[in-house]
């Protein structure tokens, strides 16, 4: 093995090449890194320069959620994903509540946090009772990097010191809140955190003598539980008879709760329960150019804050009422990062209007709300699996190289057969075989 070196300072061709003649990559796969470049210049020297080693770019079908009805407003909804299932499923369940009063949704606060994490080897009440003094001089520090925030409703908001020392050393945190409006935030805020740090490092009284002030690290929190949306459904419960001809409205809401409570009660079904909420949420905030990343971490968190890992979903059905509620923090945004300058994400935004944070916000709620309840509701039904491998043997009569011909027969066979990879495989080389 060969350590490679400066290979980002080479032009695209010749990482390429040298990927090529380092790895099982042949020339035709080489080629084929161009093969999805975007049509114009400008739009390609975008997505180019959004990523390090730049190689080609590796599209992820968009698709669209319908009929979502949120808050009394119709949305078609983007969803980036590659999983055919999930744009199905979300879409059958905002069209099922479209007519059924749709999705409410409220966003309950906007704050997100950082921390400076720092050492100081005096005594914790003498920074005490510093610290009036030390905060006057960090929000100080900060004002022009906060002006253009404020002028649009944001900044920092609060600034706290945090004895941690019973728990680590000499430890401390400066823990500061902000809001910041229509931005992601993320730059912002570790801006403002680092020049906390420098002016920490050069604050005479916590730096002299044998006293000094240690940085650890400067950065904001992806855990953001005071940055949160709620959203729900709800209606009478003989108005679910509509999902599943098998099951009276009662039967449905009985069986729903009976699976929404196992969700709060064993892990190992909450675990998949949520990320059937991702599957709506992620599919948006790709779509639109939000970290999905932070967002899963953070609401993966919150579900383990009272001590053990839970649903982030509620359910409340009476004899007569069915309500259905999601709560979760979401810390996006519409301004920064790539919102603005991707291709995809600025058609994205357009579909949906050109929302505010506080909309996108709801938005992605309600349409993690809905993947969730469409997929409770087919596994209390007709199982997963139906749905799921009818939308995905598109897939695999891709990877099997059918001809359209092939495809029809195989549509129209699978529409009365069960579907598996091996089923489909069958039938393909059956009808091959025959004249």
């Amino acid at each position: 093995m060969t350590i490679v070196s400066g290979f980002s300072k080479l032009n695209r061709a010749q990482r390429i090449k040298y990927l090529v003649e380092h790895s099982k990559l042949n020339e035709d796969d080489g080629i084929g890194f161009g093969e999805f470049d975007a049509a114009g210049l400008e739009d390609q020297q975008v997505l180019s320069d959004m990523t390090e080693n730049y190689l080609g770019n590796f599209p992820v079908p968009m698709g669209v959620v319908t009929n979502l009805v949120l808050n009394g407003v119709i949305i078609s909804v983007p969803f980036v994903t590659e999983e055919s299932s999930v744009v199905a499923a979300a879409s059958k369940a905002a069209k099922f509540w479209a007519s059924r009063g749709g999705f409410r949704a409220v966003v309950l606060s906007t704050i997100k946090k950082g921390q400076v994490h720092f050492t100081w080897n005096g005594k914790p009440e003498t920074i005490s009772a510093l610290f009036p003094a030390i905060r006057e001089k960090l929000i100080l520090s900060v004002t022009d990097l906060t002006a253009k925030m404020r002028k649009r409703g944001g900044g920092i908001t609060e600034i706290h010191l945090l004895n941690k020392t019973l728990e680590l050393t000499d430890y401390y945190q400066i823990d500061v809140s902000f809001e910041t409006a229509e931005a992601m935030g993320a730059n912002f805020i570790n801006s403002c955190l680092e020049t906390f740090a420098s002016v920490l490092r050069n604050i005479p009284e916590l730096n002299s003598g044998e006293q000094k002030v240690e940085i650890i690290l400067s950065i904001l929190s992806n855990y953001t539980p005071d940055c949160r949306v709620k959203c729900h459904v709800e209606c009478p419960v003989e108005d679910l008879a509509g999902w599943n001809k098998n099951l009276t409205g009662k039967a449905f809401a009985v069986k729903f709760k009976q699976a929404a409570d196992i969700a709060n009660l064993d892990a190992s079904r909450a675990v998949t329960h949520n990320k059937g909420i991702f599957n709506g949420i992620d599919a948006v905030l790709v779509a639109t150019g939000n970290d999905w990343r932070a967002a899963s971490s953070s609401a993966h968190a919150y579900a383990s804050r009272e001590g053990r890992y839970k649903s982030l979903t509620w359910i409340d059905s009476s004899d007569q009422i069915f309500r259905y509620e999601l709560e979760l923090p979401l810390a996006i945004g519409t301004v920064g990062g790539i919102t603005h300058i991707h291709p995809g994400v600025k058609r994205a935004m357009a579909m949906m209007n050109d929302p505010d944070a506080r909309q996108l916000m709801m938005i992605a709620a309600a349409s993690g709300l809905a993947s969730n309840f469409s997929a409770v509701a087919s596994l209390i039904t007709t199982g997963i699996q139906e749905g799921h491998m009818r939308m995905h043997l598109t897939n695999i009569l891709s990877q099997l190289n059918a001809s359209q011909a092939e495809r029809e027969y195989a549509v129209s066979h699978f529409q009365r057969n069960a579907i598996s990879y091996a089923a489909v495989g069958d039938l393909i080389a059956q009808i091959r075989k025959e004249p």
